[in-house]
């Protein structure tokens, strides 16, 4: 399989359009993690990702006859404007199918280099299944974005590239983004032909994790659902050519969460002064999970850098999820003594910390709610310590730091006074952000139950998030679920979660 594709490698033709990106050495990073680690700046490249090496490669490989009558593509943004680029530089028409949810700034991006743009369906399966049927009745021809030899070939200079320009030094892994495979596919086998002992290790979103389910499985399998908050790897299915060469040539796959990626983001900024997209970093967050879990030192590590087309209004959710992913801020809830001075007894015993938030609601004439967020770079990470003195001055506590309603809801609700109401059913939803969602969603649900809560974020990712409270009765609850599940959103029940019963207290 290696010895197939090094050929097709060597044979192709990218840099008509794409250039040989700098292979940088990430100081700041590499002094944290003791250890060296490179960064491949494919975010340079001029669609701002890696995905043009394969897109212009593929198209150049066509018979001349199939270019007349065009290409048609179905992508989240990356490949598409890949596919555009190297469309106007061979004269070439092409079409481009994208999900609704793709971000404003790629389809611009597409726009701008003159294809034609179709948006269709809340993801890439959808936006590729649409892609396929008009490829039919246009006589276009459909370019795969990452299930093709000739795709995966040209992404597979980037790992060529880093050979060469490590000139011969040691390198022990090389951690690479995954989302269809495509990318994986063309470095492993190269790397893996010329260099079997270096590592190749791939990276996923824990909410799609396609190649990861499929290597546990040992078959392809598709998942019911994928997060798209690193929308560039969004894939309910890893490509049926990129998982033959994973099997021969992938050593492990890691999982990371959103907040991992969004340190990550912040790591490449702190190193670079560019911002990735959540996709471009997700080989960053992987690879501090891979050195953490080994407790290597010493040893050089290559993450591609695989894209910078970042919305510019999901960088305050990047911001305030960045803390929490490098474990350097704590969420509390803490309940204090309803009393004068408690506020000034309280902080003080946060000593010299940082505080990045602070928000009381008043519980009753003896007690009161304190949500806080605290800076933990000055306490060298020592959360269970902080928490452990507040507990011993008689302060009740809980971490809420890894509870996704608490960060994404709870945390902007604090305030005011809340009641117990009866019979209330809380839910957690995703849906697509796009015109009359939102008015939608509420239409279908309030026609029959009272809402009573209703909590609404669109902080710039695809998707928004609604914190939704209902009145059911007992008898109703059944009918209540079918109703969520006919809604067809993404949600979780989180009457019980501890986070809301705080809110509620």
């Amino acid at each position: 399989m290696s010895e197939k594709y090094i050929k097709k490698i060597l044979k192709t033709q990218v840099y008509d359009v794409a250039i040989e990106t700098p292979l940088d050495l990430m100081p700041n990073l590499s002094a944290r993690v003791t250890n060296e680690v490179y960064v491949k700046r494919e975010d340079l490249q001029p669609v701002f990702s890696f995905k043009l090496r394969g897109a212009y490669n593929k198209i150049t490989q066509m018979p001349e006859i199939e270019r007349q009558n065009g290409v048609i593509a179905a992508s989240a943004g990356n490949f598409a404007q890949g596919v555009a680029l190297s469309a106007k530089r061979l004269a070439i028409k092409a079409l481009i199918v994208m999900p609704k949810t793709t971000p404003e700034i790629k389809v611009s991006s597409v726009k701008a280099y003159g294809a034609d743009v179709i948006l269709y369906g809340d993801g890439y399966d959808e936006a590729y299944q649409h892609a396929l049927e008009l490829a039919d009745q246009k006589k276009m021809t459909f370019i795969h974005p990452y299930d093709d030899p000739d795709v995966i070939a040209g992404q597979g200079t980037v790992a060529m590239e880093i050979l060469r320009q490590m000139h011969g030094g040691e390198i022990s892994a090389i951690f690479v983004p995954v989302g269809g495979g495509g990318l994986i596919a063309g470095i492993s086998a190269y790397v893996k032909h010329l260099y079997p002992e270096i590592k190749i290790i791939g990276v996923e979103p824990d909410n799609a994790a396609c190649l990861y389910e499929a290597l546990k499985a040992g078959k392809r399998v598709e998942l019911e659902q994928v997060g798209i908050f690193a929308d560039g790897v969004a894939v309910r299915q890893v490509g049926i050519e990129p998982f033959k060469v994973a099997k021969e040539c992938v050593d492990e796959v890691i999982l990371v969460s959103t907040d991992e990626i969004c340190a990550a983001i912040k790591d490449i900024f702190e190193d670079t002064r560019s911002i990735a997209e959540p996709a471009g970093a997700l080989a960053v967050a992987g690879m501090k999970k891979y050195i953490e879990r080994e407790a290597v030192e010493n040893e050089s590590f290559v993450v591609i850098d695989s894209g910078a087309n970042m919305n510019f209004d999901r960088l305050r959710h990047v911001s305030e999820r960045a803390e929490l992913g490098e474990k350097n801020e704590a969420i509390l809830a803490v309940t204090i003594p309803e009393q004068p001075g408690s506020f000034q007894s309280f902080c003080r015993l946060l000593g010299q910390s940082s505080i990045t938030e602070f928000n009381y609601r008043y519980s009753d004439a003896t007690s009161a709610l304190v949500f806080v967020g605290v800076q933990l770079r000055h306490l060298s990470g020592k959360k269970e310590e902080l928490i452990e003195k507040l507990i011993a001055q008689g302060y009740a506590v809980s971490d809420l730091s890894d509870n996704e309603l608490a960060k994404l809801h709870v945390r902007y609700m604090v305030g005011g006074r809340a009641q117990k109401i009866k019979n209330e059913r809380v839910y957690r939803f995703e849906f697509p952000e796009r015109p009359g969602a939102l008015l939608k969603f509420l239409t279908k649900v309030g026609k029959r139950w009272n809402i009573s809560l209703f909590h609404y974020r669109n902080h710039g990712a695809a998707y928004g998030r609604v914190l939704l409270g209902i009145q059911v009765d007992d008898s109703e609850l059944v009918a209540c679920q079918v109703l969520m599940d006919e809604l067809g959103y993404r949600y979780i029940d989180e009457t019980e979660n501890k986070a809301y019963q705080m809110f509620l207290s």
